[in-house]
């Protein structure tokens, strides 16, 4: 029996795979062959020689584009890891070369931008100012599907539910509880206990009525044995219930890290009332399969590190 690298190794180069993965990215041999500089023929000829080496289709035409066969898919998904790889062993070789250097590339839900990503960044910057971020915010379920095709190096967030998918390997870093906000120039900010049920009809400024800190805030009201409060607005942008705060007239729910990494100059107060909302920890999450480049490492170790003060708070 023939070797892999008589059958397939000599025969599907990297160059051969990286046409491949233009051609299904751009879903055509002819927007793939002008984006790559060469001309189509020698696309649908690499194509064809993949083919001919594996002896399985690996693209159908169609009236609305070119899609990837079930073998195709196969193909691309382990090619995926194949550049991801090289890329990896490049930016290892980059910081070998000069440990101050590196490139890391990390995803955020919207709360861990606002201020615990930001606080871990600045850290590392102070001894290591020649690293480079790249920050994607984005909710947790987009942040998954992006780091399992390796757009992104690891991801920080509060997951909906436990995470137990098998290729994932999530680190708690803190629980994050929510505590009730108001404008330093609000009339609740001179009081020193307060009901919950006193709040019912303040104007709220809330996230949307689908996302996680909501529902946990209205089954808050509900444990208290009143009914949720009205939002006067649902949004998601922490900026904009922070920029509402600020006219003394709104109440929020903001989380420990927001308050904590940045709310240091921010014009809003937290209200001494308790709040039972019951959220899962936030997690900073890696593919197991993955070695992590030596930046994503600073960023996983100084995440520890920043998250430390948070996570042993009651």
């Amino acid at each position: 029996m023939p070797s892999w690298t008589d059958r397939i190794g000599r025969r599907v180069k990297l160059r051969d795979l990286h046409i491949l993965m233009e051609v299904v990215q751009w879903s055509s041999m002819v927007k793939a062959a002008k984006h790559l500089g060469i001309s189509t023929p020698v696309v649908s000829k690499t194509i064809a020689d993949i083919e001919h080496a594996l002896g399985v289709p690996l693209l159908d035409r169609h009236p609305h584009g070119i899609e990837p066969t079930l073998y195709g898919r196969a193909l691309i998904k382990r090619s995926i890891v194949v550049f991801d790889e090289l890329r990896q062993s490049v930016k290892d070789i980059e910081f070998l070369a000069d440990p101050t250097v590196g490139e890391v590339r990390i995803g955020s839900t919207e709360p861990m931008a606002m201020g615990f990503v930001p606080a871990v960044i600045e850290r590392i910057n102070r001894r290591h100012p020649r690293v480079l971020f790249h920050v994607v915010q984005a909710d947790f379920d987009t942040m998954l599907r992006d780091l399992r095709a390796r757009e992104i190096d690891l991801m920080i967030g509060r997951p909906a539910a436990s995470i137990s998918e098998e290729d994932l390997d999530a680190k708690i870093l803190f629980d994050d509880p929510h505590f009730v906000v108001a404008g330093l120039q609000n009339r609740w900010t001179g009081r020193r206990k307060i009901k919950l049920a006193e709040l019912i009809h303040e104007p709220w400024s809330l996230t949307p009525i689908d996302s996680i800190p909501r529902s946990a805030t209205i089954a808050a009201f509900r444990a208290a044995g009143v009914d949720a409060p009205r939002a006067v607005v649902s949004a998601a942008p922490p900026q904009l219930h922070t920029y509402l705060l600020a006219t003394g007239r709104f109440l929020s729910t903001f989380p420990q890290s927001i308050i904590h990494f940045g709310g240091k100059n921010a014009a809003f107060k937290v209200l001494p009332v308790d709040l039972p909302v019951k959220l899962s920890p936030v997690f900073i999450v890696t593919l197991k399969n993955r070695t992590p480049n030596p930046a994503a490492q600073l960023v996983i170790d100084y995440a520890h590190e920043v998250a430390r003060p948070l996570a042993k708070r009651k």
